[in-house]
C-alpha cells in the first residue's frame, strides 16, 4: 500500500493530509495514517507542515 500512497502524493503535487490520500485510493484513513507515519520514520515523506505531507523525494 506504501506504492498506492506515494503515488496519490504525488499525483496531487501539494502537500496532502491522509484522510486526502485515503479518499484518493479508495482505503480507510486510519490506515493511510499508519502507513505514513511508518513512511516518515524511514525519510520516505516529509511534513512541511503540521499534518500535512509530500514525498521525500519530490
Amino acid at each position: 500500500m506504501e506504492k498506492k500512497v506515494l503515488a496519490a502524493m504525488k499525483k496531487a503535487g501539494k502537500p496532502v493530509r491522509p484522510g486526502e490520500v485515503a479518499n484518493m485510493i479508495g482505503e480507510e484513513s486510519k490506515a493511510v495514517s499508519k502507513i505514513i507515519s511508518s513512511m516518515k520514520k524511514k525519510g520516505r515523506v516529509v511534513s512541511p507542515k503540521r499534518c500535512y505531507y509530500i514525498p521525500s523525494d519530490v
